[in-house]
This record gives structure tokens, sequence and C-alpha cells, in this order.
């Protein structure tokens, strides 16, 4: 999109402001279906953060995704990107990671998108 979905920027800044983790997504990025759950900005950071910290080779990149400290004021500019969680790229009848994963996406980059996630099955 070269023009970001008012609509869109509108639904993550609501993510951001009422810190929910609940607004199911399914977006089209570059033909490819991602579905999942929308996080906060900072809740998405830490939880990147922490799998980083956790990892013997990856935990000096932990620090890159500390979330700004609490006493930070709330972002005033819409939002560039949306945040995803337990989040699919759906292929054919899989969805990968099977377990679910962490994206950032830019918003101008969504072609297409839905409220809710499609599951996939492999019956």
């Amino acid at each position: 999109m070269s023009k970001p979905d008012e609509l869109l920027v509108d639904l993550a800044a609501t993510v951001e402001s009422e810190h929910t983790t609940q607004m199911s997504l399914t977006v089209v990025v570059h033909g490819a279906v991602i579905t999942g759950r929308l996080a906060p900005e900072a809740v998405w950071r830490q939880r990147v953060a922490e799998v980083l910290r956790d990892s013997d080779r990856l935990g000096p990149f932990a620090g890159m995704f500390a979330p700004p400290g609490a006493a930070a004021s709330p972002r005033a500019a819409a939002p560039t990107h949306l945040h995803f969680h337990v989040a699919r790229i759906l292929q054919g009848t899989v969805g990968i990671p099977e377990t679910g994963g962490m994206y950032r996406i830019a918003i101008k980059d969504v072609s297409a998108w839905t409220v809710g996630d499609f599951s996939y099955s492999d019956h």
C-alpha cells in the first residue's frame, strides 16, 4: 500500500492505547498471509527481548528490543507497524511456525487485511 489504510492505523492505535493483546488479525504482505494476534509494541518488544535473553548465542541482542521505561510518555504519533504475537505465516494447509511467532510488519506494506485469524487444518 503506498498510503497506509487509515482504518488499519486506527486499529493498531487502539491496540496500543488499550494495551490489549486480544485483537486477532490476518494480513497479506507481499503475497504472504500472516495471521495472529496484535500486541502493543512495548509488550512485543519485551517478549522478543526475553526470547533473545534466554538464548546462548543471541543474548547480546536482547537489549535492542527492551521496551522504553514505564516512565516514558506514550507515543503520540500514529503507529507505523503492526506487532504480531502467536502469529503464523499460512502456507497451504500449514501454519509456520507451528507454535506461533513474533512478527513486526510495516502497515504501509499491508495490501489486504481482515479482522480475525484464519485457522489451518491438515484434514
